[in-house]
């Protein structure tokens, strides 16, 4: 009888071993995949930021474009109605 306590006992043992190895893998596999999400996020916001960056720039050179082209664009005088006033 003492044997078979004994037996049992070191296999309740080795079962309660076997879920604390279980746990301890799942703990450690939920804080990796947690380490790798905040990187995830970490870089996709770091991704955001420069492509915010990249359409502030482009807006403003558009709109740089846009100013020179009003500013080089301005008809002098009358010139641009003299084909109206001209008699053969």
């Amino acid at each position: 009888m003492s044997a078979i306590n004994t037996k049992l006992l070191l296999a309740v043992i080795a079962a309660l071993a076997v879920i604390t190895g279980l746990l301890i893998h799942t703990h450690n596999e939920s804080q990796r995949a947690a380490a790798e999400a905040a990187k995830a996020a970490a870089i996709l916001e770091q991704q955001k930021a420069e492509a915010d960056a990249h359409k502030r720039e482009e807006e403003e050179f558009r709109q740089k474009v846009e100013a020179e082209k009003r500013k080089h664009n301005v008809n002098p005088g009358k010139e641009s109605k003299t084909w109206q006033t001209y008699v053969p």
